[in-house]
């Protein structure tokens, strides 16, 4: 039974009722003009393209009998930097691509062992077969955030001139090697040092 006197409901009253779904939709369109926008999601545009490779200088794996990961050593040549780490799943998944790159004797494939005991590093090569000519270990991650790396694996292109000339974020297939890496490794043989 209505009186005639009812109040009004207040204006900040309504609004908390209708924000959340005003929130709702403004995400639901946020994500569905992402969905729709046709981009790569899976794709980490890095800010470090173009830029010179952090200066890095990495003690090596101890027991591997190889250099560490140090940036001066990219001069002149180009070089993949893998980000990997034994506990890592997808480097497992991908190692076999980086052991077929590793036959390309046209660039060095270089290493950054991400938050790893030593130990459990030497026996994820040993028991997968070494594709690096120098691994450097980040034990704290720091050097890893100086790369931007968000996660392992990553793999870097650095250039001849010691430039980075791609980043990509996740394991490698056969198919992002020969369609994504491998046409940014021959663009970067073919730029002068």
């Amino acid at each position: 039974m209505s009186t005639g006197t009812e109040t009004p409901t207040p204006p900040r009253r309504r609004l908390s009722v209708y924000l959340p779904l005003l929130v709702f939709l403004g995400l639901a369109g946020l994500f569905l003009s992402q969905l729709l926008s046709g981009r790569d999601a899976s794709e980490v545009p890095s800010a470090l393209i173009g830029l010179p490779a952090p200066r890095t200088n990495l003690p090596p794996l101890e027991g591997s009998n190889l250099p560490g990961l140090d940036s001066k050593a990219f001069a002149g040549k180009v070089t993949l930097v893998n980000v990997f780490a034994s506990w890592c799943a997808p480097c497992r998944e991908e190692h076999p691509v980086l052991l077929a790159l590793a036959q390309d004797k046209r660039f060095a494939m270089a290493a950054l062992n991400y938050k790893d005991r030593p130990e459990n590093a030497r026996r994820f090569l040993g028991d997968l077969g070494n594709p690096f000519q120098a691994i450097g270990v980040d034990e704290a991650g720091r050097t890893a955030i100086d790369w931007g790396v968000y996660g392992v694996p990553e793999t870097f292109v650095i250039g001849k001139d010691g430039k980075i000339a791609y980043k990509h974020v996740g394991p490698l297939t056969p198919e992002s090697t020969r369609e994504l890496l491998l046409p940014q490794i021959d663009k970067a043989l073919a730029m002068p040092n």
